[in-house]
């Protein structure tokens, strides 16, 4: 059995092709976009429909094996490292994502001035600039 399929089951997911190559192709193209994806889902097993790509994706994430991140104004992206709460830099020219770890101590990492009576379990941090292959073309 391989890694994929065994922690598909491990966590109540039934195994398919589609999921098992999904979340290969998350692992392998971190803050992949569904387009991008699908694109290597499809040159891994043939035809999918992006459909069947946005649902495998909803059950990772309902699950837990992949995080979904949205940057404002940008498509969402998916993840496979997960339950860390680490943050990301974003590129504003190119989009480049990268993984930052947290800002300082444990989950949240972040408190607010006032919780409004929330228990909170996560701090979703988006730095914004420029990345160094941009500055180089654009100093």
């Amino acid at each position: 059995m391989s890694e994929g399929a065994a922690l598909l089951r491990q966590h109540g997911i039934p195994v398919t092709a589609q999921r098992l190559a999904v979340l290969k192709a998350v692992g392998e193209s971190p803050h992949g976009t569904v387009d991008l994806i699908a694109e290597h889902v499809r040159a891994s097993i043939g035809a999918i429909s992006q459909q069947a790509v946005y649902d495998a994706l909803g059950i990772l994430v309902k699950r837990g094996l992949i995080r979904r991140i949205q940057p404002a104004g940008s498509p969402a992206l998916f993840e496979s490292r997960v339950g860390d709460n680490h943050h990301h830099l974003i590129c504003r020219m190119c989009g480049k994502t990268v993984d930052v770890d947290c800002a300082t101590g444990h989950a949240p990492c972040l408190n607010p001035a006032g919780n409004s009576g929330f228990r909170i379990d996560e701090a979703e941090v988006i730095y914004w600039g420029v990345c160094p292959d941009c500055l180089k073309t654009n100093p």
